[in-house]
């Protein structure tokens, strides 16, 4: 029998939520239950930071638990050790500490005044101090994805075509198009997050798992057992099909 693995969205610095979530997947399937955490641990909730400490935290203590880097980690990190605000994928041309993007949560989670003065460069300062630097190797070394048996877990989704070697960074953390309308199969089915849903929906070729967290949605953990899927509710198991 196939061990079964259990997935979360994007957490967004949803820490209630998370809460939530692995309370769904113990009950489901036991305090040692392995879980791919589909990145984008932070911004725009209220508490990123504590979402961070949750994970390392999890991990240190020897949970079965895998994380893939979403890009609004990436985003949080170059931030915070290199001033850059800005991400050439992001279309709209805003920065990452614009309220739509969420990275003064992100701060404020850390104890940074993201009120008085919103200057990058006063931000920059205060966050060099504020934030860990286990907490900035952390999210900077994690994996891009994750194979597991027909399974391909990663933040945004793949090149379509494209050998997974041969993949780029920007695309596994950014990608939208063509991925999203690309209908073919993969050589997986490819369990994603970053393009947030008002729920979690089976597309045949892949499962986008974002359920909107950052947008104050409740986090929606999965279960596969091969390439079987069943969403996690309080009232137990909902068959998840294309």
């Amino acid at each position: 029998m196939t061990q079964p693995v259990y997935a979360i969205g994007d957490i967004h610095g949803q820490i209630g939520f998370l809460e939530t979530a692995l309370d769904l997947i113990a009950a489901d399937g036991g305090e040692d239950a392995q879980i791919v955490f589909l990145g984008d641990l932070v911004d725009r909730g209220p508490d990123s930071r504590a979402v961070i400490q949750r994970l390392f935290d999890g991990q240190a203590a020897g949970r079965n638990w895998r994380i893939v880097k979403g890009n609004h980690d990436r985003m949080f990190h170059r931030f915070v050790t290199g001033a850059i605000e800005h991400d050439a994928r992001i279309l709209s041309g805003l920065g990452w500490l614009h309220p739509r993007l969420g990275g003064l949560a992100t701060l404020a989670s850390y104890g940074v005044d993201v009120e008085t003065d919103q200057s990058p460069q006063r931000l920059f300062a205060e966050a060099q101090q504020a934030v860990p630097r286990a907490h900035l190797d952390y999210v900077n070394n994690l994996p891009l994805y994750i194979e597991h048996e027909e399974l391909l877990f990663v933040h945004a989704g793949v090149a379509p075509g494209v050998a997974l070697q041969d993949q780029i960074e920007d695309d596994l953390v950014w990608i939208r198009e063509p991925f999203l309308s690309h209908a073919d199969p993969h050589p997986w089915l490819v369990v994603h997050g970053h393009t947030a849903l008002d729920i979690p929906f089976h597309f045949g070729n892949r499962i986008d798992l974002d359920g909107g967290a950052g947008y104050g949605r409740p986090l929606v953990p999965a279960v596969f057992e091969g390439r079987d899927c069943w969403l996690l509710t309080k009232g137990g198991r909902m068959r998840l099909t294309p």
